[in-house]
């Protein structure tokens, strides 16, 4: 498939777990994709190297999200990784995949975790996209990365949700800004999904099976699920599709 050739990606926290198959999905349809990393450079290189091996195109790039100044460090590192790999200039899709958990309730979140995972899930993607407007391309694509969470209640991880939550209502209030541009803006949203982040928890049998059983499918998700319904809102054929959440859930507590 090539439906993504010619356009350049990024991907947020492309390393590992979701973000790693969007950027495999992303460079299987032809996209020069960017696997934008926190700290671990070597999952980062990784991705780049499964990438080509399977013929796709690809470079890591590093930057500390949640901090001072992360959006502007970041796409320092995209243009020049991107200009190191003769990839031009400008941008055709952003992903804003990178975030953390938070968990705790509403009694035992403290003003420090509630201020990291705001930093890092609401505020960085905030800045992201204020920063890369001017490289992003008319007719390009943002997409979100947003949770389940938003439309079920989760009591024990309720300042993640609340994150999550912002980024909803960014998606839908940029939609409406960037169609005059031909942008279309999206979140897509996960529930369970079988990554590393979760092997603990799944690893408890009743727990997995509570979890499998939430969904119309009675299994847990699966990266690629989630990977492929991005690579569906990064193409063409949802060029009439904007301000919307896709729920990636499985059809998780309908």
């Amino acid at each position: 498939m090539s439906r993504l050739a010619g356009k350049t990606a990024l991907v947020t926290g492309g390393s590992r777990g979701i973000g790693k198959g969007i950027a495999l999905r992303l460079a299987s349809e032809g996209a020069l994709v960017g696997v934008h990393y926190g700290s671990n450079e070597a999952a980062a290189e990784q991705t780049v190297a499964e990438i080509e091996a399977a013929g796709g195109a690809a470079f890591a790039l590093g930057a500390e999200l949640g901090v001072p100044g992360d959006a502007a460090a970041l796409w320092a590192a995209f243009d020049d990784a991107l200009a190191a790999h003769g990839g031009g200039s400008g941008l055709d899709i952003l992903v804003n995949n990178a975030g953390i958990a938070a968990p705790g309730s509403i009694e035992e979140v403290t003003e420090a975790e509630y201020d990291r995972v705001f930093a890092v899930n609401a505020k960085a993607p905030f800045f992201l996209i204020q920063q890369g407007l001017p490289r992003l391309r008319d007719g390009g694509r943002i997409i979100n990365v947003s949770s389940g969470v938003t439309r079920i209640a989760f009591p024990a991880i309720v300042a993640y949700s609340a994150s999550k939550g912002a980024i909803d209502v960014l998606t839908r209030t940029l939609a409406q800004q960037l169609g005059a541009r031909g942008v279309t803006v999206n979140a897509v949203a996960p529930g369970m999904v079988e990554t590393d982040i979760n092997t603990e928890m799944l690893a408890d049998e009743a727990a997995r099976a509570q979890f499998a059983a939430s969904s119309a499918f009675n299994r847990i998700g699966a990266v690629a699920d989630v990977a492929d319904a991005v690579a569906f809102l990064a193409s063409d054929d949802a060029r009439w599709v904007t301000g919307q959440v896709l729920d990636a859930t499985g059809g998780a507590h309908l």
